[in-house]
Formats: structure tokens, C-alpha cells, sequence
């Protein structure tokens, strides 16, 4: 029997983010975006050495920062520049439930260009994420048209692109 390169029930790329509070992470991941806990391994001091989540079809993989190695947090490193986008049900929904649960509004949901129906939040813990519902089925060529009339519009703003 040969051993598999991507192991079962794995994809091929899993976030794995460092949290300053990694068990109130988890239990905030589970209530706001429904995730699973799949695993969790406990570390010394009451803190969680490992965890994974399933989160739809993903794994998300999650650990509290150890300074002494490298691994820190957002926190802990004044901010990240990563943004996790994920597809949930009801973006509304989830986004509502999100900052009733302590995250902060970056990006107001609103329907984009490209089809989603989408909206930012920083999570408690310094994480990025932008929550999405697809809404409509673009073509390639109505994409593009849309999207030429977004950046002219990003143009015209004072930040600019």
C-alpha cells in the first residue's frame, strides 16, 4: 500500500491561521461561519497545539501563536495582509451573526459586479475574512464589461486602484 501525497480528506491548500485565543476562535468559527471541529490537540497551559475545522468542503487548520518559533498573530503583529473569502448560504445572515459575535465591519455587504452578493469583517481575533452568497451567473463578456466600469469608478476615487 502506497502512501498518498495529499492525504484523504484533505484539499490541496488549508489555511492555517495563528490565534491569540485559538478555543474562543474555534468556538466563534463553529457559531458564525458553521464550521465543524474535526480535531483539536491540547497544548501545554490550556492552550490548543492543533486544531482542524471543516468548513464546508475546506479544512481550516488553527493553533495558539507561539512567539518562541515564529508563529504569531494578527495581534500580535498589529495586523495581516491575508483576507479568507468563503461561500456561505446566506451571506446576510452569516455577516449579522458575525458582528454579534464581536467581529467589525471592514466592507458594508452589497451586491458586486461580478455576481456575489459580499461583505468584510475582521474576526475578534485579527482575521480577515469576506463572506460571500453567489447571487448571479455572469458571462465572460458581461464581466468584463462590468468590470472596465468598476475600475473607472475605482479611478475616480481619492485612494485611486
Amino acid at each position: 500500500m502506497s502512501v498518498k501525497p495529499v492525504p484523504e480528506d484533505y484539499p490541496s491548500l488549508t489555511p492555517y491561521l495563528s490565534v491569540d485565543g485559538a478555543a474562543a476562535a474555534i468556538d466563534f468559527y463553529v457559531a458564525v461561519l458553521g464550521a465543524t471541529e474535526r480535531m483539536r490537540m491540547p497544548a501545554p497551559g490550556g492552550t490548543v497545539g492543533h486544531a482542524e475545522l471543516q468548513l464546508g468542503s475546506s479544512v481550516l487548520m488553527l493553533a495558539d501563536e507561539y512567539p518562541g518559533i515564529g508563529f504569531r498573530s494578527p495581534k500580535t503583529l498589529g495586523g495581516t495582509p491575508v483576507t479568507l473569502h468563503v461561500y456561505v448560504q446566506d451571506v446576510d445572515a452569516v455577516f449579522a451573526k458575525a458582528l454579534a459575535h464581536g467581529a467589525t465591519e471592514l466592507r458594508p455587504i452589497k451586491d458586486e459586479f461580478y455576481g456575489d452578493r459580499t461583505g468584510q469583517f475582521e474576526d475578534p481575533f485579527g482575521h480577515r475574512w469576506s463572506v460571500a452568497t453567489h447571487v448571479e451567473d455572469v458571462s465572460a463578456e458581461e464581466l468584463e464589461k462590468r468590470n472596465e466600469e468598476a475600475m473607472r469608478s475605482v479611478e475616480d476615487t481619492p485612494d485611486g486602484p
